[in-house]
């Protein structure tokens, strides 16, 4: 009986879904593999790519993580200063509200400090996070 790569895939995800509890050892994984006729050395391969693809996972997930503290510092620090700000205003000079031209600029920089934070599928997230992967 011969397998196509759909059927094994089918046959896999069966086989874990099935597993109550616990985890398949390397042994297992290879002894599936062979009863499946898959060879030591494509299983080796693959394992190695996914291992790769997880370690890629795990860099951008942190790196995501580093941004958006970065954004919120930044959004906390608009916060408090434009509130002092508007405070000093109505405290000062009532009647000119110019508190609003520091809110409005900085507010378009915040504006789009957030839109690169959670825009993760450009071409400047991938520069950017390319930098951060080598300076870690």
């Amino acid at each position: 009986m011969t397998y196509d790569s759909e059927d094994i895939e089918q046959i896999l995800q069966k086989a874990l879904a099935r597993k109550d509890k616990g985890e398949f050892s390397r042994e297992q994984l290879l002894e599936m593999a062979s009863e499946l006729g898959i060879s030591s050395n494509i299983l080796e391969t693959t394992e190695q790519k996914w291992l790769a693809q997880q370690e890629e996972e795990r860099y951008r997930h942190r790196f995501n993580t580093f941004r958006r503290r970065a954004f919120w510092s930044n959004f906390v620090s608009f916060l408090a200063v434009n509130l002092f700000l508007i405070l000093l205003n109505l405290i000062t000079s009532p009647s000119y509200f110019w508190a609003i031209f520091p809110v409005l600029g900085w507010g378009l920089g915040i504006f789009f400090h957030w839109w690169s934070v959670y825009q993760s599928k450009s071409e400047d997230y991938e520069i950017a996070f390319q930098k951060w992967r080598t300076q870690i």
